[in-house]
């Protein structure tokens, strides 16, 4: 990897100085060009692809909700209102899961491109379509028609300013009709991003081959600790298709929760890496990073958190339900809030929803309808698998024998260079990474095609470099799948029985799923494929020559955890282990640690008894910004030494109740303090892998503490455990003086923890006036990374956030108009229209909105309303 290949944010100088230039004409001609994209939101429109009339109703920060007399028209209505809020982010997604972005963009887009034409999200798009139902495929088609009406009324920069900029910058570049495949692609990439420990499994890898022994390097990787931090379905087993609602106390067990052992083969040793393997291991690692996130900027710190209580402890008598992903920052939201609402609700348009959806497929992906709601966490289990190949003479060997591997040729467009044109092979385990590696460093010898040292196409130069290795990859979301069938099933669903048949549909990505009904009933599922696999438990990259190796089936869905109506009334999800110690089957051995979802349980165990919890008490717990994690460290930085400021500083943290407020002196020391000591502690590691400021670090650095001797506390800038702590709160000190001013009792957390939405493809440009266009403001923010509210943070990248409860929901299933919740950032992707970015400061103050439900509601929020009709 050279230097030459880049992130997705920087951008050739022609596109900012295009960009630049927009941003200096802003004012006069300026305003025509961006206002011109605006939508239309009250008045008639004919849009002939319609059959009947469809209306828009708009409340006063430009939420849509949608009413139509048949499925087909409100589904053509919604593909309409996607496109008029943001049909840039709909079109800059699909080029990027059709691995198109060079063709716009240039060379350094091609990494990208390579990778994602190498993996076929879209070819397993077209082969996915097939698979649907009948009525899914009709819902998916109509929405396309819905866009595509859209884009028949508006040309070039009407459709937003972005596209302004792409008119200069690719004036060839046509913008194709939409079609259903697009839609279906978005869930490939929302698989990516979501899709385990993969990003762990090469970083394991790397580390060995760095030389820090495996014994360290399993340190960095703790057990799941399933005596303090309670599993989701805690006790509860899966049988026969039926479901147990016991809550007992046990925990989860080392098979489900990633205990010891485990490791696969005899002694483990089989799947350690080789070293000779170790540079095309760390190509493949550097190449995955390269692509760039869909749902926002990734760090260690996706994650959600969602919980249901039942009746029996609210003040309603009827279940409460909280939700709020945490997802990368970005502008506009990855959400679009919308509403979706048959005029008559039959067998044949049986919609009537409102919730969170993703601008680009159509449907409600989080919400409720009249007689359920539902949310989404990430369940997080390992579907991925790096497996080394053996390649010898084209083939890939197995259990001694050479297999012939699929071939196909892909080419990339490259705006303003050559073609690429490669060859992507396929082993029994999938598409071999290495290859795109491969293809790439190859086109680095010079311009024009990808050619070798001696002048060789590419196509008969792509052999592996790694030592005779290859790379390739087994992951569930590249064998097509039925989860679009799911999210129509779910907007259906009338009570838990037919939302789990829904639910079976849901593949890719692996989520737990909280429900709660008017009926009172309160459950859990977790849906979505899960590999079984023979040797090995996938924490390391597998040995492809031993089939023993191989994935041998999926866990069966009604395997899969569910729970219904536990007796302790609440069921919280926030990313932990998902079962108790029953369990048979191994999920992952990478669980987010438990932190976030202990404490919603301490705080759900202290307020149920009273029986009169509401929504609003949902909302301040997703506002928490406990550091669970500081409890066990600041005892420690209570005993170290320390001087001058530092000394002032340390006495902020004898009486701090670890919340992290904006306010908070003594959370601005401690973070900083923590950042300084992840540096100090894990040196030898540098910063390609230092570990993350979040709950894993919290857990590892705990354990350290208690043992004073361990290596961990060697290093040549502090050399010892109390040495090093006092170091931390040193540097800590001298760094927020020069930042913050010289009086710890005015630091405050908020100056240094700072939030902006920032636009995907122009927002990280490093040019003042293009960034000042097309970002949001930056706001101050409390919380910060692993705690019930959070904001995450790269500690080796400063403290801003860079993930965040994407959206905020809460339900009372006894009153749905008085629903609450917030996006990230608003409605609209225009930038400057009133609705981009107006949720951003509400968001940031911990404030909701009302979400109106039914039709009076609905009308009595409305400030403007959109009449479609047919020609």
């Amino acid at each position: 990897m050279t230097e030459t290949r880049t992130r997705f944010r920087r951008w050739s100088l022609i596109a900012l100085s295009v960009a630049a230039g927009l941003a200096v004409a802003a004012a006069g001609a300026g305003v025509w060009a961006v206002q011109r994209a605006f939508p239309d939101t009250g008045g008639e429109i004919t849009l002939p692809a319609l059959e009947g009339e469809a209306s828009v109703y708009r409340d006063a920060r430009g939420i849509p909700q949608i009413y139509a007399d048949t499925a087909a028209d409100l589904f053509r209505a919604q593909g309409f209102v996607h496109a008029q809020d943001r049909f840039w982010q709909m079109h800059f997604n699909r080029l990027t899961t059709a691995g198109r972005l060079a063709e716009v963009f240039g060379e350094e887009q091609a990494e990208t491109d390579v990778y994602l034409r190498t993996m076929g999200w879209r070819r397993v798009a077209e082969r996915e379509y097939e698979l649907l139902r009948p009525d899914t495929r009709a819902y998916l088609d109509s929405y396309a028609e819905g866009v595509n009406a859209y884009l028949d009324r508006r040309d070039g920069g009407e459709r937003g300013l972005e596209f302004t900029v792409l008119a200069a910058l690719a004036p060839d570049h046509e913008v194709e009709p939409w079609t259903a495949v697009d839609s279906l692609a978005w869930l490939k990439a929302m698989a990516w991003d979501l899709r385990g420990n993969m990003q762990h499994e090469t970083e394991r890898a790397a580390l060995l081959a760095s030389g820090i022994g495996r014994e360290r390097i399993e340190e960095l990787y703790p057990a799941y600790p399933e005596r303090d931090h309670r599993p989701i379905v805690d006790g509860g087993s899966v049988a026969d298709g039926r479901f147990r609602a016991d809550a007992g106390e046990g925990g989860a067990s080392a098979a489900a929760a990633g205990g010891e052992g485990g490791e696969g083969g005899e002694g483990g040793d089989a799947t350690l890496p080789p070293q000779e393997a170790a540079g095309v291991l760390a190509g493949v690692g550097a190449g995955l990073d390269a692509i760039p996130p869909m749902l926002g900027p990734e760090s260690a710190g996706l994650g959600s958190n969602s919980w249901v209580v039942s009746g029996e402890h609210t003040a309603s008598g009827l279940p409460l339900l909280a939700n709020d992903p945490h997802l990368g920052a970005q502008l506009p939201s990855v959400w679009h809030q919308t509403g979706l609402h048959c005029t008559d609700v039959t067998d044949q348009c049986p919609f009537d929803v409102t919730g969170f959806s993703f601008a680009g497929l159509p449907g409600i992906v989080i919400g409720h309808n009249a007689d359920i709601a539902w949310g989404f966490t990430n369940l997080g289990p390992d579907v991925a698998d790096l497996y080394l190949e053996r390649i010898d003479d084209g083939a890939a060997m197995v259990d001694g024998e050479p297999e012939p591997m699929d071939t196909r040729e892909e080419t990339v467009k490259v705006a303003g260079g050559d073609d690429l044109v490669f060859t992507v092979r396929s082993t029994r385990h999938g598409p071999l990474l290495s290859d795109a590696e491969a293809a790439l460093d190859l086109r680095e010898i010079g311009a024009g095609p990808p050619v070798d040292a001696d002048g060789e196409p590419a196509d008969r130069a792509a052999e592996p470099t790694g030592g005779g290795y290859g790379v390739s990859l087994s992951w569930t979301a590249l064998e097509p799948g039925t989860t679009a069938d799911s999210i129509f099933g779910m907007n259906a669903a009338d009570d838990f029985a037919s939302f789990r048949d829904a639910a079976r549909s849901f593949e890719v990505p692996a989520q737990n799923l909280v429900y709660a009904d008017t009926e009172g009933d309160i459950g859990y599922q977790a849906p979505g494929t899960v590999p079984v696999r023979g040797t090995g438990d996938g924490r390391w990259p597998a040995p492809g020559w031993d089939s023993d190796y191989d994935w041998h089936g999926f866990v069966d869905f009604d395997a899969l955890p569910v729970v219904r109506n536990p007796d302790r009334g609440y069921i919280v999800t926030a990313n932990q282990a998902a079962v108790g110690s029953d369990y048979e089957h191994m999920l992952t051995g990478d669980w987010a640690y438990g932190y976030r979802s202990q404490r919603i349980e301490t705080l759900l165990a202290g307020a149920v008894g009273d029986g009169d919890l509401t929504a609003a008490d949902m909302a301040d717990i997703q506002l928490d910004d406990e550091n669970s994690g500081a409890r066990a460290v600041v005892p420690h930085l209570l005993r170290a030494d320390a001087e001058g400021t530092a000394a002032q500083a340390q006495e902020l943290l004898a009486d701090w109740d670890f919340q992290q407020g904006a306010d908070s002196a003594a959370a601005a020391f401690y973070n900083a303090t923590w950042s300084h000591l992840l540096d100090l502690t894990f040196d030898e590691l540098g910063p390609d892998h230092s570990p993350d400021a979040g709950s894993r670090s919290w857990l590892v650095v705990d354990r350290l503490l208690d043992d004073p001797g361990s290596p961990w506390w060697d290093g040549d800038a502090a050399d010892g455990r109390d040495a090093v702590l006092s170091a931390a709160m040193n540097r800590a000190a001298d760094e927020l003086g020069r930042r913050l001013g010289e009086d710890p009792a005015e630091w405050r957390w908020g100056e240094l923890h700072t939030f902006t939405a920032t636009h995907p493809s122009l927002g990280e440009s490093g040019i003042g006036p293009v960034e000042w266009l097309f970002n949001g403001p930056t706001v101050e923010t409390s919380g910060g990374d692993s705690t019930v509210n959070a904001t995450g943070w790269e500690h080796t990248e400063g403290y801003a956030v860079t993930t965040v409860p994407s959206m905020r929901m809460t339900i009372d299933m006894a009153d749905l108009d008085a629903a609450r919740w917030i996006d990230l950032t608003g409605a609209s992707g225009h930038a400057f229209h009133p609705d981009n970015g107006n949720q951003t400061p509400l968001w940031a103050r911990g404030e909701t909105l009302p979400m109106p439900f039914t039709r009076a509601a609905v009308e009595e929020h409305a400030e403007d309303v959109l009449t479609l009709r047919p020609e």
